[in-house]
């Protein structure tokens, strides 16, 4: 029998917030009340806050104004974005020593795998191992750790949240499931906890008088089968005893490409909305390109002005990159999102997902511009959906077209762009006089 994985998650502990302190020690340094995301009277919402202001109801994703509404006496910082990503190269730097694959998660989350070590560290427990590189990542750069490990990814994940040193836990930093006993420690958890199981799934297994992950555990796999489906219900079977073979790849496979922007002021003239969309437009499949990337799904994305969320979505025929051919398919569901509710909006994006695996990292071919005659466009029909669950199907919207000239001239754009500024060429909309809109953003 193969040795058992040992797989760690390492999670900066309040990641912003410790990086701001270091950033400005007599200021942000200083604060007990710390909130990360924006300053006093700006749009933005919190990206982090201290635990003294947690106690007050004071959370990740809430409005600056929301947050300070409960906790008054808060100092309000922006984020410090340089900084961040210094100080998260510089963890995963100290990880790198440790480990032979580090993958990062997120700009404050690794994964390590360190299969093949046993002998490197003297058979040391994981734990043992956890706690020296908790140690070293703190003579390093001055920042805490929690550390989770386990046979899998997902039990790293689930651990490294019950060793967080969180005021009144008593866990010192690092917690470690032994081989075995995946099952037993993962029963503590609600099935909601659980990543990857969504409100939709958590709704529905609550209808099936399934809470926790204990509940479902008694539930034979066939029987999860028959009630939720062949894929869900032996995914879900293996994912509540622990077992997860998802390996540690130096590199996560990207899953989108997106921009958003949050305006100064709730828009609600359908003409600048449609600018900004325009503005995104072009910047989204810049990115895009950037990445040698093509996409087949579009999604828009809006925040109303009373901040529910909603999003419609659709998948193509063919991929695009071009920012004419995103325009033309993110324009019709921006105004779908429009007509089932029509209220400012605060926040407008668009996400390219669903990517051409072929070409990926492949140089993009040149392509020669015909005089006359154009390629065949995408012509397939595509499906839509709308956020807000409205179901899909044939798409209602006109396929955009995108020929290999589309394609040779925007890359075109971007050499001129990349050697005189994003701003040298910019479409007629974007440079003519429109109403002000106020500052942008961006999250």
């Amino acid at each position: 029998m193969p040795p058992a994985r040992r797989i760690l998650l390492v999670d900066a502990d309040a990641f912003f917030v410790a990086v701001a302190r270091q950033v400005d020690p007599e200021g942000a340094g200083r604060a007990a009340l710390l909130i990360v995301g924006g300053r006093p009277g700006s749009r933005g919402v919190v990206c982090s806050a201290s635990y003294e202001c947690r106690r007050y109801g004071v959370r990740s994703a809430m409005p600056i104004a929301r947050a300070l509404a409960l906790c008054p006496e808060a100092l309000c910082v922006p984020v410090p974005r340089a900084a961040c990503s210094e100080r998260s190269r510089a963890i995963q730097g100290v990880l790198g020593r440790f480990a032979p694959v580090v993958q990062a998660s997120s700009i404050d989350e690794w994964y390590c795998d360190l299969a093949g070590t046993e002998a490197l560290y003297g058979h040391e427990s994981l734990a043992d191992t956890a706690r020296r590189i908790r140690a070293a990542v703190l003579e390093a750069t001055g920042l805490h750790v929690s550390i989770g490990g386990g046979t899998s990814r997902l039990v790293a994940k689930m651990a490294v949240e019950v060793g967080k040193p969180k005021p009144g836990s008593g866990a010192t930093g690092v917690h470690c499931v032994a081989p075995g006993e995946e099952a037993e420690f993962l029963g503590r958890f609600r099935l909601a906890e659980l990543p990857m199981v969504g409100p939709r799934l958590a709704e529905t297994l609550s209808r099936m008088g399934l809470e926790t992950v204990q509940e479902a555990q008694r539930w034979p796999e066939e029987a999860l089968v028959s009630r939720l489906g062949e894929r869900t219900g032996r995914w879900l079977a293996r994912r509540v005893r622990g077992v997860d073979d998802s390996i540690v790849s130096p590199r996560e496979r990207q899953k989108q490409v997106s921009r958003e922007d949050t305006f100064a002021r709730d828009l609600d003239d359908d003409d600048l909305l449609e600018r900004e969309l325009l503005r995104l437009a072009v910047r989204v499949s810049a990115d895009l390109r950037r990445q040698a990337l093509r996409a087949r799904t579009v999604t828009v994305k809006v925040k109303d002005t009373d901040f529910r969320v909603r999003s419609a979505q659709r998948t193509l025929g063919g991929f695009i990159e071009s920012e004419g051919a995103v325009l033309k398919a993110a324009r019709p569901l921006l105004r779908q999102l429009r007509r089932k509710r029509r209220v400012p909006l605060r926040l407008l994006g668009i996400a390219l997902s669903h990517f051409d695996d072929e070409d990926r990292g492949a140089p993009l071919p040149t392509t020669q511009l015909g005089l006359f005659a154009e390629p065949a466009a995408l012509t397939s029909p595509g499906a839509c959906r709308d956020g807000g669950g409205d179901g899909g199907g044939a798409s209602p919207f006109p396929e955009p077209t995108e020929s290999a000239r589309d394609r040779a001239l925007t890359r075109a754009l971007d050499r001129i762009r990349e050697r005189y500024g994003s701003e040298a060429i910019l479409p007629a909309r974007l440079v003519a006089p429109a109403h002000e809109t106020g500052p942008r953003v961006e999250e």
